[in-house]
């Protein structure tokens, strides 16, 4: 038996790859190095293993969970892959699968609360925040904040480790007791008063506020206290919030799509509101095309807006920009319940050209209008990765500022889901006039679509 003790994910690489190649089966190797002996690891073999980049990726979020048996588990899914079937991530059904999976989960999920929860102190010129975090993500999680706070410094404080953010290094430390960090700051009653003005009484059910705000966390957010009086008064709060007609919410999108989501509605609510909604002119020269595909589809595509022959039968894509996406998604055989397809602007925006109607951009009036029944779809589905095709969507959804010639087939980090990325819009490949340019531009576009597929199988 050989005895091996690692406390990091790139050491457990390092040594994964040594054992691996050195022909050691998982069986002969006790990751939780509880031997009697030093650790001696045998020669290393020659070559490189080629190890799915899936795997890594999922290993590397595992590698986060709270259990000294993730190493093994980890050593022995490498072994099958490499010996069994490098496909073994796509049997759902394995228990080495599974086991990694809910390792996966958990990570992300913790990782999701630390985001959510984390409350800053003030200390002088810095913030102070302390976590109880429930494994071991603080390392993958801060850098979030970095990017969140930009020069502002400040600490997060977990009994395992502590980072720390001077405005241009993120650095860590040693863990740190809950009874060194501070309890308030004057800005926590203007957070109070904030937090009053935002609670949702739509959504109050005790039981599913506490699954996804477990009590663990309460003694760290300032706001919990206001809890109880505020679920009192939910009921008044909730006849206040509906008290509005229909009509006035016919013609403001934001309001309603945010009503809806508050009710938990289905995605069928959301398209009848989508087919009465009044919020720009182009409700009085084209019909609503609401979204098609499964409603728990792990895998999101939007659009720019509908096309003519999307419009006459009121389904997404289904004219000649759609049948390249649909001839892909057959290329790849991705299954029709894997996906959902939509649009960002629910109209055709249209110029009358004699026999003809020639499609015109929607204006950043009609997109911004738009942009909330699009969100409500992804909220609804709550995919595992969202694909914006053409830079009509993705500046809609993304960023004002993105640009597909930059940021094209890259992943972007967004709330709308764990993976989200842009690619051209299909119509775009029809409009290439030379065949040669047309064809590269198409494997491009294949390409993306193949990778937004793969993410989405990931666990």
């Amino acid at each position: 038996m050989i005895f091996v003790r690692v406390a990091s994910f790139p050491e457990w690489r390092e040594k994964a790859r040594h054992l691996l190649l050195a022909g050691v089966p998982p069986a002969e190797v006790d990751w939780e190095g509880e031997g009697l002996f030093a650790e001696e690891l045998p020669p290393p073999g020659v070559g490189r293993p080629h190890v799915p980049k899936a795997f890594m990726e999922a290993a590397e979020r595992a590698a986060c969970y709270r259990d000294s048996r993730r190493w093994g588990l980890l050593y022995r899914i490498l072994w099958r892959i490499q010996h069994e079937s490098r496909q073994l991530l796509e049997v759902s059904s394995d228990d080495d699968v599974v086991a990694l999976r809910h390792m996966v989960d958990e990570v992300r999920r913790d990782s999701h609360k630390m985001k959510a929860f984390v409350r800053f102190r003030k200390l002088g010129d810095e913030y102070i925040a302390w976590h109880e975090q429930s494994h071991l993500v603080l390392e993958r999680t801060a850098p979030f904040f970095a990017r969140r706070f930009g020069p502002m410094r400040w600490a997060i404080l977990t009994p395992d480790s502590s980072a720390y953010w001077d405005g241009k290094e993120l650095r860590f430390g040693p863990g740190v007791a809950r009874a060194q960090a501070p309890e308030g700051d004057e800005m926590e009653e203007l957070w109070k008063t904030y937090y009053t003005n935002i609670f949702n009484p739509a959504r109050v059910k005790v039981s599913a506020m506490k699954a996804e705000m477990p009590v663990k966390y309460w003694k760290t957010m300032p706001e919990t206290a206001l809890i109880p009086g505020l679920l009192a008064g939910a009921e008044q709060r909730v006849r206040e919030m509906i008290r509005v007609d229909s009509t006035s919410l016919e013609e403001r999108p934001d309001l309603w799509a945010a009503r809806l989501l508050e009710a938990g509605a289905p995605l069928g609510e959301l398209g009848e509101a989508v087919m009465r909604c009044r919020g720009c002119e182009l409700c009085e020269k084209t019909h609503a095309v609401f979204g098609a595909g499964s409603p728990t589809a792990p895998l999101v595509f939007v659009g720019e807006q509908p096309g003519d022959q999307e419009d006459k039968q009121g389904k997404p894509f289904v004219g000649p920009a759609g049948q390249i996406l649909r001839q892909t998604l057959g290329a790849l055989r991705i299954p029709v319940e894997h996906v959902y397809l939509t649009n960002a602007v629910k109209h055709f925006h249209w110029e009358d050209k004699g026999n003809s109607r020639l499609h015109k951009r929607a204006s950043p009036t009609q997109i911004r209008i738009c942009r909330p029944w699009a969100e409500a779809e992804i909220q609804t589905i709550r995919p595992r990765v969202v694909c914006c095709l053409g830079v009509t969507a993705a500046q809609s959804l993304l960023r004002p500022d993105f640009r597909l010639t930059r940021q094209r087939g890259q992943l972007i980090e967004s709330p709308l889901a764990d993976k989200v990325l842009a690619t051209f819009h299909p119509s775009y490949l029809l409009r290439l006039p030379d065949p040669e340019e047309r064809a590269r531009q198409r494997a491009l576009f294949d390409q993306d679509i193949a990778l937004a597929y793969r993410l989405s199988l990931e666990p």
